[in-house]
């Protein structure tokens, strides 16, 4: 089975970039789908889960958090544009309601 990590012209270091990136990726994707904001691939509906969201939310910031000082610009850059991006979504989510103000906001880095 070929998979995008096992190409020919992609070193170690590389290939866990994008084994990160793709992580990333999966926790964005879990994140806007529990914001309402893209589809459910299993239900082709928007279902909106704010703590769903939150959660995959949290799960970035926590690997931000163990990650700090060991991942190039590039990764660091995209990481945190990533989490400001779900931040700034989920914040308008709730600002709309709908859950009874159950849900918490996602930890910021300190």
């Amino acid at each position: 089975m070929k998979t995008p990590t096992n190409g020919p012209n992609l070193d170690s270091e590389q290939k866990e970039q994008l084994l990160f990136v793709m992580l990333v990726q999966q926790h964005q994707q879990i994140a806007m789908m529990g914001l309402g904001k893209v589809k459910n691939p299993a239900t082709d509906k928007i279902e909106r889960d704010l703590k769903s969201a939150k959660y995959a939310i949290d799960t970035l910031n926590m690997l931000q958090k163990y990650t700090e000082g060991n991942l190039p610009k590039e990764l660091k850059d995209y990481i945190n544009q990533t989490l400001t991006n779900l931040r700034l979504n989920y914040a308008d989510e709730k600002k709309k309601g709908d859950d009874g103000g159950k849900e918490d906001k996602p930890d910021k880095n300190d």
